[in-house]
């Protein structure tokens, strides 16, 4: 087997310029695969980020059926019991209680449909952070009264800080939810229809106007990875059987993951065209190393060598060729990838303002998932793979007459 590496390893340096021209393109591919794929990754998952982080959680709880019609009158009770199930997950961080509800918001001549959100000012605020959005006045606190309103919803009402906002609603079981409350903030939403109805409340205020004390509508959880939220997902409904609700970021957001799904398709897509180039190269060197041998090949049989040899000749020759082209495009590829990561394309212009409508940080930023070297890595060994029928199928039938015609 040494003899047969090393054969292999002078044969494909016997026309260098064929080599070389299937190393570039090999090469060139690869890291253009990389390149596009990294960033396709990174971009979902910057997608996935914003869009969790600056609502929804990766992992909710409820009471069971509260999602289907988010009714007051389903909610759980904030008790000691789940707290402790939640905490004993070293997968997640922290959680965030809220009671969500929605209600009439009025003034003195105007009115507005609102989303109410009840929620503890100092968890909300490291997972979605609200007061970084802050346009005018300050961040609610735990025991006050004051609330926070979107930016364009204060710009409907015509409310500015310390003006009045009344709310009217439906409370708990029936009960009436009517309630009057001082702005402490205005803050400016990345999501547009949040930026226009959006209502922040410290959750005490909150649970207290709704008449249900001790009730959240949910229980928000920030896991330290991505990676472990299918996982967590699994212990927490495993631990909690039925009692509870329990949902991840795909379950709360179907549109995001059809979105996601649907572009991944086109880019799988312009892989496989990319890839589809890649293999028509390898296989006219491979065909060209068979051809142009066929004489060399012909002597070698005729003086007793075994066809299998020279299969495995071949075999190891394209192997090394595909390896040596994976291994440069991953040297070339790694530092590029890194800097990438660190330093994410910023958007500018219409670009960037788009973005920002849908609710996204305006930048391209780059993924080191390990999948993607794996991915590419399999492609083209497979490819290498798929080309070698040629050379097999041409030495198996080959008889030392016809190669020496």
């Amino acid at each position: 087997m040494n003899t047969i590496l090393i054969l292999a390893w002078r044969n494909i340096w016997r026309n260098k310029r064929r080599t070389i021209i299937t190393l570039s393109s090999i090469f060139f591919a690869v890291l253009l695969a990389l390149f596009m794929r990294s960033m396709q990754l990174g971009s979902y998952g910057n997608m996935i980020k914003n869009s969790v982080e600056s609502y929804s959680g990766y992992i909710q709880i409820h009471e069971p059926g509260y999602w289907e019609n988010k009714s007051i009158n389903k909610l759980l009770t904030n008790n000691d019991s789940l707290k402790e199930v939640i905490n004993a997950k070293s997968t997640i961080d922290y959680f965030i209680p809220r009671l969500e509800t929605f209600a009439l918001a009025a003034t003195d001549s105007l009115s507005k449909g609102v989303i109410v959100i009840g929620t503890d000012p100092v968890a909300e605020n490291r997972m979605t952070h609200l007061q970084d959005k802050i346009v005018a006045g300050k961040f609610m606190k735990a025991e006050g009264e004051g609330i926070m309103i979107s930016e364009g919803l204060g710009r409907y009402l015509n409310l500015v800080v310390n003006d009045t906002l009344v709310l009217l609603g439906q409370g708990y079981h029936g009960t009436n939810a009517v309630g009057k409350f001082p702005v402490s903030g205005i803050i400016k939403l990345v999501n547009p229809q949040m930026n226009n109805n959006t209502v922040y409340m410290p959750l005490k205020a909150c649970q207290y106007y709704n008449g249900s004390e001790d009730k959240l509508s949910a229980l928000v959880l920030v896991v330290n990875s991505y990676d472990a939220v299918a996982s967590t997902t699994a212990a927490l409904k495993q631990d909690l059987g039925e009692k509870y609700e329990i949902m991840d970021w795909q379950a709360l957001q179907p549109e995001l993951v059809q979105l996601i799904q649907s572009d991944n398709a086109g880019g799988v897509i312009m892989l496989g065209i990319l890839y589809m180039v890649i293999a028509f190269g390898i296989f006219g060197t491979i065909m060209m190393m068979t051809i142009e041998r066929l004489r060399e090949f012909g002597v070698l049989i005729s003086i007793g060598m075994q066809k299998m040899r020279l299969v495995w000749l071949i075999f190891f020759e394209t192997l090394l060729i595909g390896i040596l082209g994976l291994l440069v495009s991953f040297i070339a590829g790694i530092p590029l990838l890194l800097y990438m990561h660190e330093h994410p394309i910023p958007l500018t212009g219409s670009a960037a303002k788009g973005i920002e409508e849908m609710g996204f940080e305006p930048i391209i930023p780059f993924s080191l998932d390990p999948s993607i070297f794996l991915t590419q890595g399999v492609a083209i060994i497979s490819i290498v793979f798929l080309c070698l029928s040629y050379p097999y199928l041409r030495l198996w039938w080959l008889t030392p007459l016809e190669a020496n015609k």
